[in-house]
């Protein structure tokens, strides 16, 4: 099969290996990129299953690059893949949404409204009393799921604009609250938002 002329033509080296490498490179760091999320998310069966073919389809594509040493084409392509599998992978990431997200907010204002709206929301709320460089301030956590991000971003910005908030990850939670239903007040709460504007 690998005879036949349209393997040994310059065509096939220089164009159709090298994009073979490019897409082969474009998944395996894609999937490596996604490993690694996995693993700082805690999740190694799927770390374990992404790895597998990550590193398989690595193997795929350096055989190539080592059977066409001569052929630059093949180094462009692999950097090329490796590059844009980088930003694939964190694409992929964001579309997907996954883990939890703590949200430190810092007010100098009074902040019992934003509190008090994050509660009918569905999200667990701590405030506490602190002091700033320019005087007293309230400092708000809250842990979020990473796609209900943009919501509570949206919630602060509407009751306490000018409020400083950072967002970090958060590997593991262990929820114990009782409260009600997260679907009924996410819904009750977005609904009287948007009254507001």
């Amino acid at each position: 099969m690998f005879d036949l002329p349209i393997f040994n033509s310059p065509f096939f080296a220089l164009v159709v290996i090298p994009l073979l490498i490019f897409v082969s490179r474009i998944v395996d760091v894609t999937f490596g990129t996604l490993r690694i999320i996995f693993v700082s998310r805690g999740l190694p069966y799927f770390a374990a299953f992404v790895g597998f073919f990550e590193v398989l389809i690595w193997i795929v594509a350096i055989g190539q690059v080592m059977q066409n040493l001569t052929n630059w084409v093949t180094y462009v392509a692999y950097a090329f893949g490796f590059s844009a599998g980088n930003f694939v992978g964190v694409v992929i990431e964001r579309k997907l949404a996954m883990g939890n997200l703590i949200v430190r907010i810092i007010t100098r204002r009074e902040a019992d409204e934003l509190v008090k709206f994050l509660w009918k929301s569905g999200y667990g709320v701590t405030s506490v009393d602190a002091r700033g460089e320019t005087g007293p301030v309230k400092v708000i956590f809250t842990i979020v799921k990473r796609k209900k991000l943009p919501e509570v971003i949206e919630i602060i910005k509407r009751y306490n604009p000018n409020a400083f908030y950072s967002i970090e990850d958060v590997r593991f939670v262990n929820e114990t609250l009782q409260s009600a239903p997260m679907g009924k007040r996410a819904l009750f709460s977005m609904r009287s938002l948007r009254k507001r504007k």
